[in-house]
């Protein structure tokens, strides 16, 4: 399947919407923590074991935005879209019999594994592509985007909430929202498959000249040898873990923060607040990004990683007591959290050009397949095991929240110590940069 290119008169601004209907299907995973309460009592799982499917997908996402980000490069977005629709719509009816037939280990292959492949080629398929289309804006170009996937909860979560009330949250009730998803999101992920195109290679055209590459140009493989793309790894692995420790298991944590309040937590009002982090994370994606084409990305990851640990330490210390601050501290981080990946692949275009930066984004992204594990990990082993001690309430979430604002002030000095890529490790020339690409597609 090659590129489609755009004709003579095409208009970027129909790429991000190509993109978005992709983003929007997928970012259904930080949903997942609707369907953690039924999974649990359905199939008599914990919660670290409820949250297994949703971490096997964010650590396939990183390994095959890894493994396939050349291949992305080379085949197009529209072969990526396709992949990504075929692999996302199958975990979800692989689960759906996994839940109708009360097998977990299928309802874990198939949304984590199978459906986790799909995340990952869906999440990096349009970034390199709007790079181009907007060498002017990359931060407002890939914000747009990549707030789809942060802003795919605010429709999934009071969807399938809504779901789950109408069919049940038994078994068959899980297996039959299994299925609407998977069945919904091929035809909406479609539509991006027949919009999306590539910028023409013609010298004359405009679109050509805005993408021709600028500045330092470093390929993929030359990238991971640099310190700059190991202390990004560092810089993201820290904002993720600190912010899907909260996401993954959103609707329990505030139940259980105000359990015994005057005003204790609905399911539904628990469903609202997953949605309103999604929310967050959608406008922190775009918002946060365009403000970094105004202050500068090493800024922008200073609010991120010095502010979140605040809002970490202010939740930690006063928010049991006070629902309003618990709610606006977690939608500050779930923002920054949002920010920080709309951000990094402007970030790496800065660093490394523009030549093969939807594959080094995509080796970056083995940062989130590692966050992806230790964030659920660290909230819901704690959580379980403060449980098991006879705590209850917020307690269940001190210890992990303080070793969050630890990992955050590691990222926040992982920042500091970024600087310009060494000449050394830049394509010295067209001709090249052409053969080492050559190369690389050779061995990939």
């Amino acid at each position: 399947m090659s590129p489609p290119v755009a004709p003579p008169g095409w208009s970027r601004w129909l790429v991000p919407p190509a993109a978005l209907s992709v983003h929007l299907s997928i970012g259904q995973a930080y949903a997942w923590s609707v369907f953690k309460p039924p999974l649990e009592s359905a199939l008599g799982l914990s919660g670290t074991q409820s949250a297994l499917p949703f971490q096997l997908g964010i650590v396939m996402l990183g390994l095959s935005a890894a493994f396939g980000g050349t291949l992305v490069e080379r085949k197009g977005p529209r072969w990526a879209m396709t992949v990504a629709l075929i692999c996302f719509s199958s975990g979800f009816l692989l689960s759906a019999l996994g839940a109708s037939l009360e097998q977990y280990w299928l309802i874990v292959f198939g949304y984590g594994f199978v459906g986790g492949i799909g995340l990952g080629i869906g999440y990096i398929s349009p970034v390199s592509t709007l790079i181009k289309w907007f060498p002017d804006r990359p931060g407002m170009a890939t914000g747009i985007a990549i707030m789809g996937f942060g802003g795919g909860a605010l429709i999934a979560s009071p969807w399938s909430a809504q779901m789950l009330e109408s069919f049940g949250g038994d078994s068959t009730g899980i297996a039959l929202a299994f299925l609407v998803h998977g069945l919904s999101y091929a035809v909406f992920m479609l539509l991006g498959v027949l919009l999306v195109r590539v910028p023409r290679t013609a010298p004359e055209t405009r679109a050509a000249k805005a993408a021709a590459p600028t500045g330092p140009q470093v390929s993929a493989r030359q990238a991971i040898r640099t310190p700059q793309f190991w202390l990004l790894w560092i810089v993201l692995c820290m904002n993720v873990t600190a912010g899907i420790g909260i996401l993954e298991k959103a609707a329990p944590m505030i139940t259980d923060f105000f359990a015994d309040t005057s005003t204790p937590v609905s399911v539904t009002a628990a469903a609202g607040f997953v949605a309103l982090l999604s929310a967050a994370n959608m406008a922190g994606r775009i918002g946060w990004s365009s403000t970094s084409d105004l202050i500068g990305r090493k800024n922008i990851y200073r609010v991120y990683l010095g502010a979140g640990a605040l809002m970490y330490a202010l939740i930690a210390l006063f928010g049991d007591s006070s629902k309003p601050l618990f709610i606006l501290c977690a939608l500050v981080i779930l923002s920054f959290y949002g920010g920080g990946f709309a951000t990094v692949p402007a970030y790496l275009k800065d660093l490394f050009g523009t030549y093969q930066v939807g594959a080094i984004h995509g080796r970056l992204l083995t940062a989130w397949s590692t966050a992806g594990v230790l964030g659920p990990l660290i909230v819901n082993w704690i959580a379980d095991r403060q449980e098991e001690a006879g705590r209850h309430g917020a307690s269940l979430y001190g210890l992990s929240f303080v070793i969050m604002i630890g990992l955050l002030v590691v990222g926040f000095v992982a920042n500091e110590l970024v600087r310009p890529v060494d000449p050394r490790h830049h394509v010295p020339a067209p001709k090249e940069a052409a053969r080492a690409e050559r190369q690389q597609s050779e061995s990939a």
